[in-house]
């Protein structure tokens, strides 16, 4: 037991020495290592600067991805006031909403020409432009009502359209208006955002490009500022676009040469009223009927004459060969008749001759 007990602690003093001699050689390591490293702090510091260079020009430009984190578009939160105006909450891209407005109108006059030339005197006085027209002058032999007509887009300033509507409304009669306003302002401020983010990074790729050392990073990099560039190009030309839509009103307008103007209905007429205007209505219709029927037969006097003549020798010549074709069947009925009575004389000689036979 004694013996026992004897080898027992041994062990456990073995044991411990073993741990106190492990301490001391860590300690030992720990201060050489720390030694060390503060010795080449400075090229380890190089060394990390490098390494983050040659990482970043081999990063994938696919997009900006990973690399223009900072310059993401940034959220707008438009306020809208009581005046229609708009404001963002960092102090804005725009200052009013983008609106697109498009009026349509259908009118009526008596002075066709009138109208079109004060028309387009009116959009040119206010800054505006022609942007398509059609115009149709009618025919001479056609009916005057509604013979000439036109279809015109012009183009308006924002701040006058009103004015200008109003204009058109004082020169003809304006049977029917249509109206739509579409808003882009949100559209709008989210294409400035990705045109402000691609010119970021267009800023960082030329960055990128100016030390880019093997060539396999120029190509990369001037294929992605090609795209950007692309980009940017086909964004400021959608911008345009929209500015011009919302800086100019676009307006169609179909113009009618009419006899009489279509009455505006305030109230509702009686029963007499609209019989007495059917009434006048359609002896209008009339009259204007048998003028334009004597004015279209006058007109096509020498078509009618050709057309007579033309009768006429058709008529003539029918009555020929109906002529010709009697005689012709004359000629043949004689023929027969002539060829009967031949036969019918034969036919007696021998009826005669054969009574002569018999009585001898």
């Amino acid at each position: 037991m004694k013996s026992m007990a004897r080898k027992s602690g041994e062990k456990k003093r073995r044991t411990a020495g073993k741990r106190i001699l492990t301490g001391i050689f860590g300690c030992v390591l720990t201060t050489i290592l720390f030694t060390g490293c503060g010795s080449a702090d400075s090229g380890a510091t190089k060394m990390t600067t490098d390494s983050m260079d040659i990482m970043n020009s081999n990063l994938d430009y696919n997009a900006g991805a990973g690399v223009y984190e900072e310059a993401a578009a940034p959220e707008y939160e438009m306020d809208y006031g009581a005046d229609g105006s708009t404001k963002s909450s960092n102090g804005g891209i725009l200052d009013d909403r983008k609106l697109i407005q498009n009026v349509r109108l259908e009118v009526e006059t008596k002075e066709f020409e009138q109208l079109m030339t004060s028309l387009e005197t009116q959009v040119e006085d206010m800054g505006g432009y022609v942007e398509s027209m059609e115009t149709y002058n009618g025919s001479s032999y056609s009916d005057y009502s509604g013979s000439r007509y036109a279809q015109i887009t012009f183009r308006v300033p924002r701040g006058q359209l009103n004015a200008f509507l109003q204009t058109v409304s004082d020169i003809s009669n304006v049977v029917r208006r249509y109206e739509n306003v579409e808003d882009v302002t949100l559209s709008y401020v989210d294409m400035e955002s990705r045109k402000n983010t691609l010119r970021t990074e267009q800023s960082r790729l030329l960055e990128f490009l100016d030390r880019a050392e093997t060539v396999e990073e120029i190509i990369t990099l001037e294929e992605r500022l090609s795209e950007v560039r692309y980009q940017l190009e086909s964004m400021e030309s959608q911008l345009r676009t929209i500015d011009n839509l919302v800086d100019y009103s676009t307006v169609e307008i179909n113009v009618s040469e009419v006899r009489e103007l279509t009455p505006v209905e305030l109230e509702e007429p009686s029963v007499w009223e609209r019989i007495g205007k059917g009434f006048m209505g359609s002896l209008r219709d009339i009259g204007g009927d048998a003028q334009e029927t004597l004015v279209w037969f006058v007109t096509h006097i020498p078509y009618l004459v050709i057309w007579a003549l033309v009768i006429l020798v058709l008529v003539i010549c029918g009555k020929k060969m109906r002529a010709k074709q009697l005689r012709k069947k004359e000629a043949r009925e004689q023929e027969e008749r002539a060829r009967m009575q031949a036969r019918e004389a034969k036919l007696q000689e021998w009826e005669a001759g054969q009574d002569a036979g018999v009585k001898k």
